[in-house]
């Protein structure tokens, strides 16, 4: 596959962002498309713009950033030097939907340059590299200055090539936000047979009927100050848990077993701290990811995990502490921070083993299939990450049908 080299800035037109998240009066209503948005998409679509939040900007910036099909948006400017230069292309002319600031926006020369082959090239070790040697900037804040934009080296076959390249991708990506979306699904599923049976307590009764709709007996509890089923009691969170201290892996080389941080998943290591059903609470940071897990897994030092003292408590625990608002309890002065103790003395009603069990048994099949789509979304982008140089650099051999796409 025979390539030519460009500069990006001599086959598109980049333009960086200034429009922020603050309404101003005598502008327009638009929907912003944020570092956030830009950073964990491969792609932008008309279905995720209700997502997007509101703001305001004037005609001119409205004409110069809104989001057309075609054109790639990558992030610009970050705390970290690895979040800058992410890319992700826009699928769908987008309307009334801008780019927002500390991103760039990349409008190929069409006759030359296919956004989507573009923002897989982006995403090429080659770039990240690039982007690595000539960031600017230390302690606070990384940019890219308009001089290394424009003069991003681009390598691109021919435009049928490209097409085809990129097609690939979206394909993949595609099916990553179907899975996304069925998890998403999934999970508000879950989450709704929880506030079915938990919050308005119509678990089925001995017949089968929604327990509190029916008549159900309940009474006032004074610890909670609310009316829980009778025969239900209340306690704390030690009553059905105990917390223990994620470790440093540092020393363990690469593996098969997730290591989770307060960011969720960070990276896979050679051993286990712990193998079964647990509950991860943050100990400093983003205070509020609460995390189910069941598998081996291992946690970082600045995150908490359980073993469950009780049968078939370990999904309603996850629910039922998921939605507190734990920054209250913040015992740092810093860094947000939890200790063990605060979180043992969380009050928690105790439902009767019977409805544990039973709320456990058909809550399973939801997080099968969410585990299920999520290994798949992990295999698909690592495919697609491996996929990626063999493409560039003429290892694979394309053979794309253009007419489905």
């Amino acid at each position: 596959m025979e390539l030519k080299k460009y500069k990006l800035g001599d086959i598109a037109e980049i333009i960086v962002s200034g429009i922020d998240k603050k309404s101003k009066e005598g502008e327009k209503l638009i929907k912003l498309c944020n570092f956030v948005d830009v950073y964990h998409n491969w792609a932008i679509s008309t279905d995720m713009v209700q997502g997007f939040m509101n703001a305001t900007a004037s005609e001119k910036d409205i004409e110069r950033f809104s989001l057309r099909k075609g054109y790639v948006a990558f992030t610009k400017d970050s705390e970290i030097r690895d979040d800058i230069g992410i890319p992700t292309y826009i699928a769908d002319s987008l309307g009334n939907t801008v780019l927002g600031y500390h991103c760039a926006l990349v409008k190929p020369n069409e006759k030359v340059l296919s956004g989507k082959y573009l923002n897989a090239f982006l995403h090429s070790s080659y770039i990240k590299k690039y982007f690595e040697l000539n960031a600017t900037g230390s302690g606070m804040r990384y940019t890219l200055s308009m001089d290394t934009l424009n003069n991003i080296p681009v390598l691109i076959p021919s435009l049928e090539i490209q097409e085809r390249i990129g097609g690939i991708f979206s394909d993949i990506d595609c099916k990553i936000c179907l899975n996304r979306a069925i998890n998403h699904n999934l999970e508000a599923m879950a989450k709704q047979l929880y506030d079915y049976w938990f919050v308005q307590f119509d678990f089925p009764n001995e017949e089968g009927k929604p327990y509190k709709s029916s008549g159900g007996k309940m009474m006032w509890n004074k610890k909670l100050k609310r009316e829980i089923p009778e025969k239900w009691s209340d306690n704390t969170l030690e009553y059905f848990l105990s917390i223990k201290n994620g470790r440093d892996h540092k020393h363990l080389l690469c593996g098969t077993y997730p290591v989770y941080g307060s960011g969720g998943e960070m990276r896979r290591v050679c051993e286990w701290l712990y193998d079964g059903e647990s509950v991860l609470m943050p100990r400093k940071g983003t205070l509020n990811n609460i995390m189910y897990v069941d598998e081996a897994f291992w946690t970082v030092d600045t995150m908490f995990y359980s073993i469950m003292k009780r049968k078939y408590c370990a999904k309603y625990i996850y629910y039922s502490i998921c939605d507190i608002d734990f920054t209250r309890w913040n015992a740092g002065t810093g860094v947000p921070s939890m200790t063990s103790s605060t979180l043992y003395s969380i009050p928690v009603i105790v439902p009767q083993e019977n409805v544990l069990k039973a709320f456990d048994e058909k809550i399973v099949p939801l997080f099968v299939a969410i585990k299920h789509y999520s290994k798949e979304i992990s295999e698909l982008t690592k495919q697609r990450d491996e996929l990626l140089p063999l493409l560039m650099n003429g290892q694979v051999s394309v053979n794309y049908d253009l007419s489905h796409d």
